[in-house]
């Protein structure tokens, strides 16, 4: 593929500007004939088709064909040609990784579950490195057609200056930038929670909503907010950070440092605490024998035992719904969003989590506000974080 479009786009050339608006454009529309093209950018039919001449040359958009129509001329459809260029997004979970490789159009081509405990230590971003460049090697792919990788990291990351703040802060440079140094390639990096967002949006089950909160509910607890149809990052990249407001009297110190956040009583970690305590006192769980005997369990194996009817698990998920609920419903009345999409690891217990949320949704918000709010579950599952990685690297490179 030429390069010339990524080197306008480093100079800021007017005609760059523009062709990053019409690839933008395409990610959203997915395909469209030079006369709809050209309403869209307000520009004459004589401009954009030289600019379509010149990106077809350049290898982003190809012809698709002539548009069937009732009569007369049959226009030619344009889109993003799919084998221009690659993108591959990383999701770090807590306990492994979640690495993906998507085209040009937005077509998934491969994806990898590799173990991975996270750890706050040069050592453990090498090892993301080497996961990283070891997926990258078994693609049957120009490597250099690999255009951005984006990586997934929880907490408060700033996308815009590629520091991340909550771990891997080990110098003055930013992150995106020494990843970048390590693996060769162009790196960028956002929150997890808004990348699952992202990824919702674009490919799940969002339909024409503009104003929606995704409500992440993992290991941690976080949202991501969508306004009017753009991900809202705040000032410094920090927004979403729902699991840090202060909502309990208790003495449980959160991973932020302070204590009574909404993450120690209603996140996947307060489970996985209350399961482990629970059973020491004596309460029976699919889990127990494990759990006695010291041996290692992951949420996801507390995911499995709610979903096998384990009635310990149930009873503690249920819980972590109705507070969830409580707290969401404040977000409706403040927000008042078109849709929340309940998401993350835990989510995948389906109705065991959705249920009491939507309990105490209708409790606790004002129902004039909530009749509006569909309240779902995300379409992309444990998916989500993986697949918005890989729709923010290739929306980063061309964004405005």
């Amino acid at each position: 593929m030429d390069t010339k479009l990524l080197q306008e786009i480093e100079k800021g050339t007017k005609s760059a500007l523009i062709k990053k608006n019409i690839i933008n454009y395409y990610i959203q529309s997915g395909s469209s004939t030079i006369t709809e093209l050209s309403k869209v950018l307000d520009l004459s039919i004589p401009t954009v088709t030289k600019l379509i001449a010149e990106m077809c040359d350049d290898g982003y958009i190809e012809d698709k064909g002539k548009l069937e129509t009732s009569g007369g001329r049959h226009p030619s459809l344009y889109g993003l040609n799919p084998e221009s260029g690659f993108f591959i997004g990383v999701d770090i979970k807590h306990f492994r990784v979640h690495i993906g490789i998507m085209n040009f159009k937005g077509d998934l081509i491969d994806e990898d579950l590799i173990p991975y405990s996270i750890e706050n230590s040069p050592e453990s971003l090498d090892h993301l490195c080497k996961i990283i460049l070891s997926f990258i090697h078994k693609q049957n792919i120009k490597q250099d057609k690999i255009l951005n990788i984006n990586i997934n990291i929880s907490g408060r990351v700033n996308p815009e200056s590629g520091y991340s703040y909550s771990i891997f802060y080990f110098e003055e440079r930013p992150l995106s930038e020494i990843i970048s140094s390590k693996i060769g390639y162009r790196v960028t990096i956002d929150n997890d929670t808004r990348s699952m967002t992202y990824g919702e949006y674009l490919a799940g089950c969002v339909n024409n909503e503009k104003n929606i909160i995704f409500v992440n509910v993992s290991w941690g607890l976080a949202i991501g907010i969508i306004i009017d149809g753009k991900i809202y990052s705040g000032k410094s990249g920090f927004s979403g950070e729902f699991g840090h407001i202060q909502a309990f009297d208790n003495e449980i110190l959160c991973h932020c440092g302070k204590k009574g956040c909404l993450e120690t009583e209603a996140s996947g970690a307060a489970i996985y605490r209350h399961l482990k305590q629970a059973i020491k006192d004596g309460a029976s769980s699919i889990l127990s024998k494990k759990i006695l005997e010291g041996k290692h369990i992951t949420l996801q194996d507390i995911i499995e035992a709610t979903n096998k009817e384990d009635i310990l698990c149930i009873e503690l998920v249920e819980r972590t719904g109705l507070e969830l609920g409580k707290h969401i419903a404040g977000l409706i009345n403040i927000f008042n969003p078109e849709m929340v999409i309940i998401g993350g690891t835990v989510s995948l217990t389906a109705d065991y989590i959705m249920q009491p949320i939507k309990t105490a949704i209708r409790k606790y918000s004002l129902n004039l506000v909530n009749k509006d709010s569909k309240i779902v579950l995300s379409n992309l599952r444990d998916r989500g974080g993986m697949i918005g990685a890989c729709l923010l690297a290739r929306t980063r490179l061309f964004e405005i």
